[in-house]
């Protein structure tokens, strides 16, 4: 049992990986407001679901490595970070990325609720939670050849579309809405 659950887990966190990816990579999209196969709409809807189904395989992770004996997690070790009994640093930082993928959730769910301002300011946090999550992943995960693989090219995407947010070739679709009534 140990061992489907040390398979599960592994590869549970590494579909994570991807589905986080795509996640990061959908929102910087629909700020952008431009249309790529689908009008802006349907893809602030795939980034969505894309991220409900994060949370879904997150869940699936972090139960795995709680019921693994060699993972050597305990309750607490997934609110607390860095006290784990092995890999303290790796694991660490799935806990952070685990706690920053629970605030972004909550607020992702309360945001008409909470604000426009609140659920911004938290959610700006993803940007935070993706490279803790890629961290982790590189330090703790235990196939080194298949998460340095999927790591680098989920590193490559969002390192590409950061530079494009962060360019002067990036324009939010407000700022595209306001020019075009000019």
């Amino acid at each position: 049992m140990s061992e489907a659950l040390w398979a599960v887990g592994r590869a549970s966190g590494v579909v994570l990986l991807v589905l986080m990816t795509a996640t990061l990579l959908l929102g910087v999209l629909t700020r952008s407001g431009r249309r790529v196969l689908l009008p802006r709409f349907g893809v602030a809807l795939l980034h969505r679901n894309v991220a409900l189904l994060s949370v879904v395989f997150l869940a699936v992770h972090v139960l795995t490595m709680v019921l693994d004996s060699s993972a050597k997690l305990s309750l607490i070790d997934l609110v607390v970070p860095f006290r784990t009994a092995a890999n303290p640093f790796w694991y660490g930082l799935g806990t952070v990325a685990l706690d920053l993928a629970v605030a972004v959730t909550v607020t992702a769910l309360l945001r008409h609720r909470i604000g426009v301002r609140a659920f911004k300011a938290v959610h700006w946090t993803a940007y935070l939670l993706w490279p803790m999550a890629l961290l982790h992943a590189l330090g703790s995960g235990s196939d080194a050849k298949a998460v340095l693989i999927t790591g680098g090219l989920c590193g490559l995407a969002v390192a590409a579309a950061v530079v494009w947010r962060i360019s002067d070739r990036f324009v939010e679709h407000r700022s595209a809405r306001q020019a075009a009534l000019r």
